[in-house]
């Protein structure tokens, strides 16, 4: 027997979602782990995303809230535009191609400069800028001076688009700050 696709009438029936919160509550009892009135799903610690389980099959919290909202899932990603992954507030969230997606993450733990796209090379002792587009990396050169090279990185943000997808660039912030310092 073929599985039926999960339905907006069918989780409404199984859960509500508050979209001020985003959180999902069950509304049926499941077993003795879920009850009416618990939050439904756990945190994944791998991912950091909400996960819930419906008829044995798992769904992300985030793409849950797009369906309860307006009555789809996404064919494309649906992206937490704050960052937070366990943040499932419907104004949080947006249909985004995974390109996009992948504009919107956070600084990555090892870089050096806490500016997505620059970090300092230590054998040519110059901040290296690059950027990443339709995966494919582009250099964008080096320099003695860090705020340079961030310049480098934002122009090139610009330049492919990318403030249409990230949210809050670590390159703006960065010449922002130095530029609200000298008022």
């Amino acid at each position: 027997m073929k599985k039926q696709k999960l339905t907006q009438e069918e989780l409404k029936r199984l859960l509500n979602y508050d979209p001020k919160t985003g959180i999902f509550v069950w509304k049926i009892y499941r077993n003795y782990n879920a009850k009416i009135g618990d939050i439904a799903g756990n945190t994944n610690a791998t991912t950091g995303y909400i996960n819930i389980k419906i008829n044995n099959k798992s769904y992300s919290a985030h793409r849950l809230a797009w369906l309860y909202v307006y009555g789809y899932f996404p064919e494309q990603w649906v992206d937490h535009k704050n960052r937070v992954r366990d943040k499932n507030r419907i104004k949080n969230l947006r249909e985004v191609s995974p390109q996009c997606n992948f504009r919107n993450c956070k600084v990555k733990k090892n870089n050096t400069s806490g500016i997505t796209g620059v970090g300092f090379h230590k054998r040519d002792k110059k901040w290296m800028a690059d950027i990443t587009v339709d995966y494919k990396r582009h250099f964008l050169g080096g320099s003695d001076s860090l705020k340079e090279a961030v310049a480098a990185r934002w122009r090139a943000e610009v330049k492919y688009n990318f403030p249409d997808c990230n949210t809050t660039s670590s390159a703006y912030l960065y010449l922002k700050s130095l530029r609200d310092t000298k008022r």
